[in-house]
């Protein structure tokens, strides 16, 4: 084997390794990542429901209901189009309102309902998540001004 063949046969070595650990990396992180969706794109039928995800928009004004002896809430989130009903068991944030936008995770459950992980909620006026904004925007619902997002 010749010096030139040598070199080329660690080259192609150190590729392979390369392109091994790339996937490796890729498939790990893919596992891991949360998609944002909308409830339209949950309606659509379009969205794998055994992974956990993120669904954004409003929550539907009249829809928040609070049990009395423990923490669960159940609302509906909307993005003007679609509403998907979220079961949420835990302290929500202070800033969680009816008609405010909100980013809940969590996954599908088989009765149809969103069974929510975490609440997010907007941090201050002025500020509407940017997955939420586009959703609302692509549903011709959106309102405020384009630089309420950031």
């Amino acid at each position: 084997m010749t010096r030139k063949n040598r070199r080329l046969m660690f080259g192609a070595l150190g590729l392979s390794a390369l392109f091994g650990a790339t996937a490796l990396v890729l498939l790990a992180l893919q596992e891991n990542m949360m998609f944002f969706r909308s409830p339209s794109d949950l309606a659509s039928g379009s969205v794998n429901l055994e992974r956990a995800i993120r669904l954004g928009g409003l929550v539907e004004p009249g829809s928040v209901v609070k049990s009395d002896g423990n923490a669960e809430v159940t609302f509906r989130i909307t993005d003007g189009q679609a509403s998907i009903q979220v079961d949420y068991r835990g302290i929500l944030p202070d800033l969680f309102r009816e008609g405010q936008g909100v980013i809940v995770e969590g996954r599908m459950s088989p009765s149809g309902q969103f069974a929510a992980d975490e609440v997010l909620a907007k941090h201050d006026e002025n500020y509407m998540p940017k997955e939420v904004a586009d959703a609302l925007k692509e549903g011709g619902h959106w309102k405020g001004e384009e630089s309420a997002t950031q």
